[in-house]
């Protein structure tokens, strides 16, 4: 089954792509020059023979064909189910292989080891030796394994003796000890928390995550159903745990090729020649770059299994806020065209309290996502005078279960820094290097 919806999620990806190329007008070929793909790689996505493993050549690809803002959320959203539809396929062709190979009984060693790698003792001949007499066989005698065996079970029961006396002493001194010792030892090995208890009911990534805590047992020793079962003895299903959602978090989304601009701290020939949106989070480190005026991050969420998830609030959250960086303004490009804006959600970072502000003509939270119906969110961030870090914040339940799940740059805040008054320069297409920005 896992084969058939892959296959399938494919080819509804596959068909969108086509329906996208064919309304273009240009051939394989150009649209190849234009994204630096091969003619044949594009035609085996738009015939569902291959789904990349980045979003990024896709939503290129939809942009150069002049998909609208819905046909772009679509094509984002095929392609999820049709990557999380391959991945399946793969985990279950996996455990296949796995299943596969037969279980080692419990009390049997697997592979028995030689004589040469297990450890002699002095009371232990050696059993590998062989020496022939004039009664022995011409064939060689089999090894004497029971033996050893019968000696490790013999050590297996000293030992399982000697534990059993230590557990007997240790609980006459115990009943033995006053009720200051008893408390003392107490203390020493702390609260005992059931697994219940040691894992609150909502956990997030982020640490921030609320959620109402579950009681312990008690320590009487009360008879009753044990931890874990049922009234009627039968085994509990277990709560579920974890962020019930999957994220994938884009810290550079371009509007378009042209669109992005980024302060760098180097002189014109020390920057490396623009990037595309695919490799910008490489250059952008390699560089010590950070986003100018504007930065644009993608979020997807989808939901994991059956249960539906509700995201009740996008917030942002401000780490740091200071003086512009007084660096140099390079820009990803000039002169090719612009592009389908998508705009989800506005962010001002130069007020107080900056919020998530819907954009005209969308809805805003909460929404409901599931593993068949992911939500993607556009939150394009600007600031025309500071230097600001930041980071957002998603607001969650599932269930009786709540929590909030920090959405960064993998581990940091985002960056973005006003570049008004700062030198600029732009790399025009087919030029070998950088040259100052010219307005208009």
């Amino acid at each position: 089954m896992g084969t058939a919806d892959s296959t399938g999620e494919a080819e509804r990806l596959a068909a969108l792509l086509s329906t996208l190329k064919e309304r273009s007008g240009l051939s394989y070929g150009a649209l190849g020059k234009r994204l630096h793909l091969s003619a044949s790689t594009l035609h085996r996505y738009c015939n569902g023979d291959a789904v990349p493993a980045d979003f990024a050549p896709l939503n290129r690809f939809a942009r150069l064909c002049r998909a609208t803002p819905e046909e772009l959320v679509e094509v984002h959203r095929r392609w999820i189910l049709a990557d999380a539809a391959r991945e399946q396929r793969g985990k279950g062709a996996g455990g296949a292989a796995g299943g596969a190979a037969p279980a080692a009984d419990p009390g049997t060693p697997a592979d028995p080891p030689d004589a040469d790698d297990t450890p002699k003792s002095p009371e232990t001949p050696d059993t590998q030796e062989t020496h022939e007499t004039p009664d022995s066989p011409s064939a060689p005698r089999p090894r004497p394994r029971p033996r050893r065996r019968l000696i490790l079970a013999a050590t297996a029961g000293v030992i399982a003796v000697a534990a059993t006396a230590a557990l007997l002493v240790g609980r006459l001194v115990d009943d033995g000890a006053g009720a200051d010792a008893g408390q003392a030892a107490g203390a020493a090995r702390g609260p005992v928390a059931s697994p219940e208890a040691a894992e609150s009911p909502s956990p997030s990534p982020s640490g921030s995550a609320s959620g109402k805590p579950s009681a312990s047992p008690s320590p009487s020793g009360t008879p009753g159903a044990s931890p874990g079962s049922t009234a009627d003895g039968k085994p509990a299903a277990p709560a579920p745990t974890g962020v019930p959602f999957h994220a994938s978090v884009r810290a550079h989304a371009w509007e378009n090729q042209c669109s992005q601009r980024y302060l760098v701290d180097r002189e014109p020939d020390a920057v490396r020649p623009p990037p595309v949106e695919q490799d910008a989070p490489a250059w952008v480190a390699a560089m010590g770059a950070v986003s100018a005026d504007e930065q644009v991050v993608e979020v997807t969420l989808q939901g994991k299994g059956s249960e539906t998830v509700v995201l009740q609030a996008l917030h942002v959250r401000v780490v740091r806020t200071g003086e512009p960086l007084p660096w140099t303004d390079y820009g990803t490009g000039v002169g090719c065209g612009g592009g389908v804006a998508l705009r989800t959600f506005d962010v001002d970072l130069d007020q107080g309290s900056p919020a998530a502000r819907a954009a005209e003509g969308q809805r805003p939270f909460p929404y409901k996502i599931s593993e068949s119906d992911p939500e993607m969110f556009r939150v394009t961030a600007h600031t025309g005078g500071r230097d600001v870090s930041w980071y957002l914040e998603v607001e969650w339940s599932s269930g009786e279960r709540q929590g909030v799940f920090r959405v960064d740059d993998r581990g940091r805040p985002f960056r973005t820094s006003a570049s008004a008054g700062r030198p600029a320069y732009d790399y025009p297409p087919g030029a070998s290097e950088w040259s100052e920005h010219q307005p208009g």
